[in-house]
C-alpha cells in the first residue's frame, strides 16, 4: 500500500482550487493527471518585476513596474484597439488592450486612480506603452507582487497566472517526508531536504537557479535516479531468487561448428560465449543483454548459446524485428550450423498452408531443435517440445509483453536480448541496469574501416558522377534519403524524389526500398540488391538495422545533419561488411550549426560505436539516443543524464549497498526508501520485495 502520507500529492489535480474538468484535461496534458505532477513541473525560466523606473527613464523590450495616475480612457473601434493614458511626474505611458468587451476596463482604471502595472515596454510613435499588463493592482495590493516570478512550460488553453497558482496550491500540499539519502552524502553535497529543494526548485531568484547543477536541482535529479536505480536493483534481485534451469554444454555441437567458421573468434566474442555458458549453467533463471557495435559478431555468439542449449536436451528460438533480418539471421546460423547437421527451422507471417503446418509439428515434436522467426513465433499455435534459450535481436524493437511471450513457451528458458545500438555507459544503467550485460567491443579481423568524408549538398552533382564511377568499378552503392520534420509522409515524398532522378541516369540499376512498402516488395527490391540485378539502392533508414550485402562499398546519406549520431553511425554500418575498401559520403545542407558540425566531425574521427554513443547522448540527451518510446526507459522529468551522469554511478552503488543490508527495505531508511518508490511510480519494485 502507497503510505498515507502521500495520499495529497496523489489526489487529481481537481483537488486544487480553480481547477475543473476542463482545465484538468489541459493539466493532463501539460504535466499528467495528479497533483504530483505538477510538484514536478519545474519553470524553465524567471520574470525579474524588480526594475521600477520612471515613465521617462522605460526602456523598449524590459519588464517594468510602475506606479501610475489614470488620466483617460480611449475606447477602440474596429481594429483600432482601446487605450488607457496613464501618467507619472516624468512621462506619458499608454496602455493598450485588443477585444476588449463590456466595461472591465472601466472599472479596472476608474479615472484618477492610481494603479501598479507590470508588464512588457514597448514604444510606438516614440512613445513607451504597455500591451495586455501582466498585472494590474491597487497600491494596498502590492503584497501580491512576486518580485520574480517563475516561468512555466505552459499548454495552449492554459496561462502562465493560472500555471502559477495551480503549481502555487500543489506545494501547499508537500508533505515532511523522513529523509531517504545517506547523510554523508547529502553532507558532503551540500543538499537541502527534500521539502526545501522542492520549494527551492520553484522559487527561483536568478537565471542561475535554474542551472541544473545547482545543490537544489541535483538533489532532486538524484532522487529520480536514485528511485529508478532501487527499483532496478530490486527486479534484478528477485530475477536472482527466480529459479530456471541448469544447462550444460557438451560441446559435441559448438566444437565442430567454431572449428568450420573460417575464423577465430575475437577476444570479446570468447568473454561473452564463456559468460553466457556460466549463466547457463547456473541454476537461477538467465536474462542477459548482448551488446555489440555493427558488425561484432553478435550472431555467432547467439549461434554458439543455441547449440549449447541443444546439447543440454533443449531447443532454441531467435526473434527478429523484420523479415529481411530473420531471413538474413536465419541463412547465417543455417551456414555455420551445417557443420553440426543441426537443422534450423524458419518461421514468418508468410509461411501458410503445408509448410507451416510442417514447421509447426517439427517444433512441437522436437525434431527441429531450433528455429528463427519473427513476432510469427509468439502465435498461439506454436509450440516447442522443451524451449531452453530465447534469443531476442534488436530487442528495443520489441514490447515487453512480446518479449514475454515467447520465454513463457518454454519451461523457465534463459534468454539472451541482443542490441546492435551501443548504449552509453550511463544510459545502460538506468534503462537496462536489471540486466547482466555482455559487451562486443572489437570488430572480426579483415574489417576495412569506412573512408568517411562531409560534402556539402550544393556539390550533388559530383556526388552522383563519383556514384557512377564507384557502380563502374562493380561496387554497390546505398543512397539514404533524410528524415524530414517528424513525418514519415514526407520522408517517403523524398526517397522517392530521388529515385525519380537518378532511375534515368543509371537506367535499371536503381532499386528503391522505404517504410510503406509492402514487405513482399521491401524483399524483392532487397534481394534484387543483394543479388546481381541492382547496383544502387536509394533508401529511407528502413535499412539502419541488419542487412548485410558484402559488396555494397559506398554509401550516401543526404542531409546527415538531420540525423542522430548514433543513427547515422548505425547506417554506417552497412558498408565495409566484406574485405574491400569503403566509402561514406556525408551530405550536409550549409551552413552547418555548431552541434551538427561537432556530430559529423565525431564520425569522421572515429568507428567506435560507444564513443559515438557517449557523444550522442551528451550532444541531444537520453529520450533521443534510445528513441524513449521504443525503448522502455523510464523517462525522466527531473535528471538530465548528460549533465548527472555522476550522480547515476552514485544512486547504483547505494542502491546496491542498500539492499545487501536491508533486502526487504524494513529498517528506518528502508521506509523512507519505500516512500521514494511510490513518489516516483516504481511501485511495481514495491510489490517485488511483497512477493519476495
Amino acid at each position: 500500500m502507497r503510505p498515507a502520507i502521500l495520499d495529497k500529492l496523489f489526489a487529481p489535480v481537481t483537488a486544487l482550487p480553480g481547477i475543473g474538468s476542463q482545465a484538468a484535461k489541459l493539466f493532463e496534458r501539460l504535466a499528467g493527471p495528479l497533483v504530483l505532477d505538477l510538484v514536478w513541473h519545474l519553470p524553465g525560466g524567471i520574470i525579474d518585476r524588480r526594475a521600477a523606473p520612471p515613465i521617462r527613464a522605460l526602456e523598449p523590450d524590459r519588464i517594468a513596474t510602475i506606479t501610475v495616475r489614470v488620466e483617460a480612457h480611449q475606447p477602440g473601434f474596429g481594429r483600432r484597439p482601446y487605450r488607457v493614458l496613464c501618467t507619472d511626474s516624468t512621462g506619458t505611458l499608454t496602455l493598450v488592450y485588443f477585444n476588449v468587451k463590456g466595461d472591465q476596463l472601466a472599472r479596472l482604471f476608474p479615472v484618477g486612480a492610481e494603479r501598479v502595472v507590470s508588464g512588457r515596454v514597448e514604444f510606438y510613435g516614440g512613445m513607451p506603452q504597455m500591451a495586455h499588463p501582466d498585472l494590474v493592482l491597487r497600491p494596498d495590493e502590492l503584497d501580491r507582487l512576486r518580485p520574480i516570478e517563475p516561468i512555466y512550460p505552459l499548454t495552449a488553453g492554459l496561462s502562465p497566472r493560472i500555471v502559477q497558482k495551480a503549481v502555487g496550491a500543489a506545494l501547499d500540499r508537500l508533505p515532511a517526508l523522513p529523509e531517504w539519502i545517506d547523510p554523508a552524502l547529502r553532507e558532503k553535497r551540500g543538499w537541502p531536504g527534500w521539502r526545501e529543494a522542492v520549494r527551492h526548485a520553484h522559487a527561483p531568484e536568478t537565471e542561475a537557479d535554474l542551472l541544473p547543477t545547482t545543490p537544489v536541482r541535483e538533489r532532486l535529479a538524484y532522487d529520480e535516479i536514485f528511485a529508478s536505480q532501487l527499483a532496478v536493483a530490486l527486479v534484478r534481485a528477485r530475477r536472482h531468487r527466480q529459479k530456471g534451469r541448469t544447462i550444460v554444454g557438451t560441446g559435441a555441437l559448438t566444437r565442430p561448428v567454431e572449428a568450420a567458421l573460417g575464423f577465430s573468434l575475437t577476444g570479446a566474442q570468447r568473454l561473452a560465449v564463456a559468460e553466457i555458458a556460466a549463466e547457463m549453467a547456473q541454476p537461477r533463471r538467465m536474462v542477459r543483454l548482448l551488446q555489440g557495435d555493427v558488425g561484432s559478431g553478435k550472431t555467432v555468439v547467439a549461434l554458439i548459446a543455441m547449440l549449447t542449449a541443444i546439447e543440454g536436451g533443449g531447443q532454441a528460438a531467435l526473434m527478429a524485428p523484420t523479415e529481411i533480418l530473420a531471413r538474413q539471421h536465419h541463412a547465417t546460423l543455417q551456414r555455420h550450423a551445417a557443420a553440426a547437421r543441426v537443422e534450423i527451422g524458419f518461421l514468418t507471417g508468410r509461411e501458410k498452408g503445408r509448410a507451416r503446418a510442417s514447421m509447426l509439428a517439427s517444433l512441437a515434436s522436437g525434431l527441429t531443435p531450433a528455429v528463427v522467426g519473427t513476432h510469427a513465433l509468439l502465435q498461439p499455435d506454436v509450440e516447442f517440445r522443451d524451449l531452453a534459450l530465447v534469443v531476442i535481436d534488436e530487442q528495443h524493437r520489441f514490447g515487453v509483453e512480446q518479449r514475454l511471450g515467447l520465454y513463457a513457451k518454454g519451461r523457465d528458458a534463459d534468454t539472451l536480448l541482443m542490441s546492435a545500438t551501443p548504449i552509453p555507459r550511463t544510459l545502460m544503467m538506468t534503462a537496462y541496469g536489471d540486466l547482466d550485460v555482455s559487451r562486443l567491443t572489437e570488430k572480426p579481423p579483415g574489417r576495412h574501416p569506412v573512408d568517411t568524408r562531409t560534402v556539402a549538398l550544393e556539390r550533388i552533382e559530383d556526388i552522383v558522377a563519383a556514384v557512377g564511377r564507384a557502380l563502374a568499378r562493380k561496387a554497390k552503392v546505398y543512397w539514404i534519403c533524410p528524415m524530414v520534420e517528424e513525418s514519415e509522409t514526407a520522408d517517403i515524398a523524398a526517397v522517392e524524389e530521388r529515385h525519380k532522378a537518378l532511375a534515368p541516369i543509371f537506367p535499371g540499376r536503381v532499386g528503391l526500398v522505404h517504410g510503406r512498402m509492402k514487405p513482399a516488395d521491401k524483399d524483392r527490391a532487397m534481394a534484387g540488391f543483394a543479388g546481381g540485378e541492382l547496383d544502387l539502392l536509394v533508401a529511407t533508414t528502413v535499412i539502419e538495422v541488419g542487412v548485410d550485402v558484402p559488396d555494397a562499398t559506398v554509401m550516401v546519406i543526404e542531409h546527415a545533419e538531420r540525423f542522430g549520431l548514433a543513427q547515422l553511425h548505425q547506417l554506417r554500418g552497412r558498408i565495409g561488411r566484406g574485405d574491400k575498401p569503403s566509402t561514406c559520403l556525408l551530405l550536409y545542407q550549409s551552413p552547418l550549426g555548431d552541434v551538427a558540425k561537432r556530430r559529423l566531425s565525431i564520425l569522421r574521427e572515429t568507428e567506435d560505436g560507444f564513443r559515438i554513443a557517449e557523444e550522442d547522448l551528451r550532444l541531444r540527451g537520453a529520450g533521443e539516443v534510445l528513441g524513449t518510446r521504443q525503448s522502455g526507459l523510464p523517462t525522466l522529468r527531473l535528471a538530465d543524464l548528460a549533465v548527472h551522469e555522476e550522480l547515476v554511478a552514485i544512486a547504483h552503488d547505494d542502491a546496491r549497498l542498500v539492499l545487501e543490508r536491508d533486502p526487504h527495505l524494513d529498517s528506518e531508511r528502508g521506509q523512507a526508501l519505500r516512500a521514494l518508490l511510490y513518489l516516483f511510480r516504481r511501485d511495481e519494485a514495491v510489490q517485488y520485495l511483497r512477493a519476495g
